[in-house]
C-alpha cells in the first residue's frame, strides 16, 4: 500500500511532546543546526514555538504522529521584517518520505500569503546535501557560503550557506 502524504497543520501546545524529541535528536547529532547538543527543554520550547505573526507547524502521519516541524517568522526586525525565514526539522525515521518537502512548501505558501518579499535561510550547513537539494528544488538559491562557519562534529569546520527565494519584488 502506498504511503500517504504527511499532513501539515498549525502546531498546538499538545504537539510539544512530539516536537521535542525531534529537536533534541537533531541537537544531539550536532550536524545541521548551530545549537547546544544538550538543549534545555523549556528554553528550546520558548525559542521554537514562535508566537504570531510567526507560525509553527507540524507534519503528521495519518494517525497524528508528529514526523517533522517547522517554525517561520520575519528574518529580522524593523528594516528586515519584509523577509521571511524559518527552520525545519524532520524525525530521522521519517526522512525520505516527503515530510521536509511538505514543510518547505507550507513555509513558502505562508510567506507568500503573508506578503513577504522573499525567504532567507541564514545558516544551511554545507554538508547537509539533502536539505540543500530540497531547498533548491523548491526555488531557493545559494547567495554565498561562509567558509568554516559551522563546526561539524565529524568533518570539522564546514561552510554555512545563505539561501534565498524571491517572492515579491518591490
Amino acid at each position: 500500500m502506498a504511503e500517504t502524504a504527511p499532513i501539515v497543520r498549525e502546531a498546538a501546545d499538545e504537539d510539544w511532546p512530539g516536537i521535542w524529541p525531534i529537536i533534541a535528536a537533531v541537537a544531539r547529532a550536532g550536524e545541521t543546526f548551530a545549537m547546544d547538543a544538550a538543549p534545555d527543554e523549556a528554553t528550546t520550547r520558548a525559542a521554537w514555538m514562535t508566537p504570531p505573526p510567526g507560525r509553527v507547524t507540524v507534519a503528521c502521519d495519518a494517525d497524528g504522529a508528529v514526523l517533522g516541524t517547522a517554525n517561520m517568522y520575519a528574518n529580522r526586525a524593523a528594516q528586515g521584517s519584509h523577509v521571511a525565514s524559518g527552520s525545519i526539522m524532520v524525525d530521522a525515521s521519517a526522512r525520505g518520505r516527503g515530510v521536509g518537502r511538505a514543510l518547505v512548501r507550507d513555509l513558502v505558501t505562508w510567506a507568500t500569503r503573508s506578503g513577504y518579499a522573499g525567504i532567507q535561510f541564514n545558516a544551511v550547513v554545507d554538508t547537509n546535501i539533502t536539505a540543500i537539494r530540497l531547498y533548491e528544488s523548491e526555488g531557493l538559491t545559494t547567495l554565498g557560503i561562509a567558509p568554516g562557519a559551522f563546526m561539524h562534529p565529524a568533518q570539522g569546520p564546514v561552510g554555512l550557506r545563505i539561501m534565498w527565494r524571491q517572492i515579491h519584488c518591490g
